[in-house]
């Protein structure tokens, strides 16, 4: 096995304390910690995220460029939805603790958090996950762009992405004022573009 770890240095680190790095708050009940090789020295093709989530929370869509993840639930529940890209197909599975889900470098995916108290890790195969988040892609890309390209309204879409906030991770953010209870109720609808009619 190759290495390039000094293992008898004092600076190599064999422990860490995940709670003492995080990635994102949005609040005491919904955050994000991270574990990879800037914490822990030795680590080599692994890092985590240690995810705490209440219901009505969704981490945003995203994809991780440089790794595959995996989602272990630990506690509460959660769907897990990816983006098959040779099917066109939205996946969705529902995990309850000890259960796992999937997704392969550089997938589509988001996870909606169905109860309260929801604890979940994502295990990712590199030493520190990368990721695109929706929000960045929504609120960088010009908006003449989106218009010229898909043929809308410049300024319906300006509107339309004024109340994205870049790096959202978790969403909505707590400044939200739209009735996200009937959304809730309505989870189960599939909307048609999620259809796998519609992608023929």
């Amino acid at each position: 096995m190759v290495s390039n770890i000094d293992y008898t240095s004092p600076s190599t680190q064999f422990s860490f304390d995940v709670n003492q790095s995080p990635l994102f708050v949005k609040d005491s009940q919904n955050y994000i910690n991270i574990l990879s090789v800037n914490q822990l020295n030795t680590l080599k093709n692994v890092s985590l995220l240690d995810i705490f989530t209440n219901k009505n929370n969704i981490i945003e869509p995203h994809y991780h460029q440089n790794a595959a993840e995996l989602i272990y639930c630990i506690t509460g529940s959660v769907s897990v939805s990816i983006f098959n890209p040779f099917t066109k197909q939205i996946q969705s599975y529902t995990l309850t603790p000890g259960k796992v889900a999937n997704v392969p470098k550089g997938w589509w995916h988001y996870i909606v958090t169905l109860v309260d108290n929801t604890h979940i890790l994502a295990i990712f195969d590199a030493p520190t996950p990368e990721v695109i988040l929706g929000s960045d892609i929504l609120k960088f890309t010009p908006a003449h762009v989106i218009a010229q390209t898909y043929c809308v309204d410049e300024n319906l879409w300006k509107q339309a992405t004024a109340p994205v906030k870049p790096t959202t991770f978790i969403g909505p953010p707590s400044s939200c004022q739209q009735q996200i209870r009937s959304f809730w109720n309505n989870y189960s609808y599939t909307p048609s573009y999620l259809s796998p009619s519609y992608w023929r």
